[in-house]
């Protein structure tokens, strides 16, 4: 408790003076030797979110048969074509379901890396920036998959469903191995938590990120918390900064720097004690929203509704009113 107290009596006007601005070159950074055992366990994980989005991006689910067999309970036809064409389906949820458990394991590599005690924040971000890169695509991929998931109702009505039907199945046969083989009943219990959220991947790199602050004692609380709003002020400056910006060479890099901005400070509204919104949090917050606002070409439209509907502190009575006013403006 005492780690975190301190978080909230440091002194606002030093941010700027203690992280002194680097260039994070995302477009051609490589791992340094000391980052290269932890790159290569990550860059593998994130080579599986790319299809994970991939398959994501064409879930259509089963809303049509799923209609049909509600509407016809009478017609064993249709509740077995319903029942036959959801269950690849939830099998399809269920992998997205265990990546999510491979980033909850391989995540806490890049905190431990990022946020130990030898150097500060900053000289995290300047010398690992391999590694930086891999725990903003991370976020990046978390922001994705989360927005995916919001904008597809039919992942959630496909898996109610099954579980309803899974569950009169199991009622009225006794070889319940027959419709669990693919998805066990305790697995299914676990994804129904897990999709019961609005943002699952968001949710999960919460909580994981919580936990690795309170299992490692021997570091500070503010390692951590410095680490992530040194990440949101680095990439608002490196696209806010004329001489900066204009050593990316790629349009996709300025939005991914955006999208990963927002996605640090919707993770640190989570995790930090007073939130992302508060006037000692660390994070320039007005400065990133005007930034936002002014990239509206970029179609950053999502990103500001990812602040503005999946923070937990921006109606809090810490967040300034000018801040609140501008965000959901």
């Amino acid at each position: 408790m005492g780690n975190l107290l301190k978080l909230l009596s440091r002194d606002e006007n030093k941010r700027a003076d203690d992280l002194n601005y680097v260039f994070v070159d995302f477009e051609n950074c490589k791992p340094t030797d000391l980052e290269s055992e932890v790159w290569e366990k990550i860059q593998a994980v994130l080579k599986e979110a790319e299809n994970i989005l991939a398959g994501l991006r064409q879930y259509t689910g089963a809303a049509g048969v799923i209609r049909d067999a509600i509407q016809n309970p009478s017609n064993e036809g249709l509740q077995e074509k319903a029942w036959n064409d959801v269950i690849p389906l939830v099998e399809q949820l269920r992998k997205y379901y265990e990546f999510s458990l491979l980033l909850e394991k391989n995540v806490p590599l890049l905190l431990q890396a990022l946020c130990s005690a030898d150097m500060t924040s900053r000289e995290h971000l300047e010398k690992q920036q391999a590694l930086f890169k891999q725990f903003a695509q991370v976020l990046d991929f978390v922001l994705k998959f989360d927005d995916l998931k919001m904008t597809n109702p039919v992942i959630q009505n496909d898996f109610s469903y099954y579980r309803r039907t899974e569950s009169r199945r199991r009622m009225v046969t006794s070889d319940s191995s027959e419709n669990n083989e693919k998805v066990p009943h305790e697995i299914a219990n676990r994804m129904s938590l897990f999709y019961a959220h609005s943002t699952p991947m968001l949710k999960m790199l919460s909580d994981t990120t919580c936990t690795f602050v309170s299992q490692n004692k021997n570091l500070p609380v503010e390692n951590t918390t410095d680490c992530l709003c040194t990440m949101a002020n680095i990439c608002r400056v490196m696209i806010e900064n004329p001489e900066y910006c204009s050593r990316i060479q790629n349009v996709d890099t300025k939005l991914f720097c955006l999208r990963v901005m927002v996605g640090v400070i919707i993770l640190n509204d989570h995790v930090h004690p007073v939130g992302a919104f508060a006037k000692n949090s660390g994070i320039d917050i007005k400065s990133s929203i005007k930034l936002l606002h002014e990239q509206r070409d970029m179609n950053v439209e999502g990103l500001l509704n990812a602040l503005r509907y999946t923070t937990k502190h921006l109606h809090d009575e810490s967040t300034p009113k000018s801040v609140r006013q501008l965000l959901l403006d």
